[in-house]
């Protein structure tokens, strides 16, 4: 493994997963306005909450692992939406004025 590997976290889901994690991805799968990780971007998630990468920063990370955490549990993928708009946005920290969102599928 080199330190490419190490750093992406596509390479972490499948290390995680060859260790027999439980393991749920969260890619940015639309933008709008500011935000701060393009499309594309990933958050990869084990069973334990343990995580790698970035869709977004600050508390919106924090509710896209707890959602990631129970589409591990009962394996029905989830589309998350945050944006200035959404009351719900203003309190997990997506006052940029811009929009996310991001898909959460378990994989393995």
């Amino acid at each position: 493994m080199d330190a490419t590997d190490m750093l992406d976290p596509l390479a972490t889901a499948e290390r995680w997963m060859d260790d027999g994690r439980m393991v749920a991805l969260a890619t940015v799968v639309e933008t709008w306005g500011s935000a701060p990780r393009p499309v594309g971007s990933h958050l990869v998630i084990d069973g334990k909450g343990n995580f790698h990468g970035s869709v977004s920063g600050g508390c919106v990370e924090g509710a896209v692992i707890s959602e990631a955490m129970e589409v591990i549990g009962d394996g029905e993928p989830r589309m998350l939406e945050f944006g200035v708009a959404d009351e719900t946005a203003w309190r997990v920290g997506l006052s940029c004025g811009g929009r996310i969102r991001v898909y959460v599928e378990r994989v393995g």
